[in-house]
């Protein structure tokens, strides 16, 4: 039986690249920050793991950036404390006039050469193209723009991701669910052709 995973499931993952790695870049697509203090009164929840990552030393703060948000602010210091915690944004309002090329040329420019750690949130999308989430927010990207970006971490020095997010009871017609298993297909075709060091 399927389980959905949420997005508490990226630290234990970036603890375990850093350990490898160091630390490591932090590309996320989603359409919330997840670096908030406390989410719900909790330190260790989905809303959180970005923040707990950083405090960590998991991620290097000069590589991170997340792409397509447009959920709600919570304190006019959000933004700022994101800042500080390594992020940088592409929100989802810029998405149309960057395209896929531009989204890609964005996160090419602030990873570099790094170890980059990939994770999305299948919110990220709109929910015309993924229902099935916990967290809807209208005004996301398309299923074609999000695969069209990924093919781009074939360039990068992808070392590990994740895809979390999908809740299968709110998944009309499973339309969630393939949008998110291209995702993963996409990722795994990106790091197929590295070779382990």
């Amino acid at each position: 039986m399927y389980k959905r995973q949420n997005h508490t499931i990226a630290l234990p993952l970036l603890r375990a690249m850093a350990a490898r790695h160091g630390p490591v870049a932090v590309v996320h697509f989603d359409a919330h920050l997840d670096t908030w203090d406390t989410y719900f009164g909790a330190a260790h929840t989905h809303g959180t793991p970005f923040r707990r990552a950083s405090e960590e030393g998991l991620i290097d703060r000069s590589g991170c950036l997340h792409v397509g948000t447009r959920g709600p602010l919570y304190s006019n210091r959000d933004l700022a404390e994101d800042r500080e915690l390594g992020f940088h944004v592409v929100p989802s309002v810029e998405i149309d006039d960057l395209g896929a090329r531009g989204i890609a040329g964005r996160i090419r420019e602030r990873v570099g050469d790094r170890p980059v750690y990939l994770s999305v949130d299948i919110d990220v999308l709109d929910p015309a193209f993924a229902p099935g989430t916990g967290t809807p927010e209208a005004g996301g990207m398309t299923s074609r723009e999000l695969l069209a970006v990924l093919r781009s971490f074939g360039e990068l020095n992808l070392v590990g991701a994740d895809v979390v997010e999908v809740s299968p009871a709110y998944d009309h017609a499973e339309i969630t669910g393939i949008a998110a298993s291209h995702t993963v297909y996409e990722i795994l075709s990106a790091l197929a052709p590295r070779k382990e060091s």
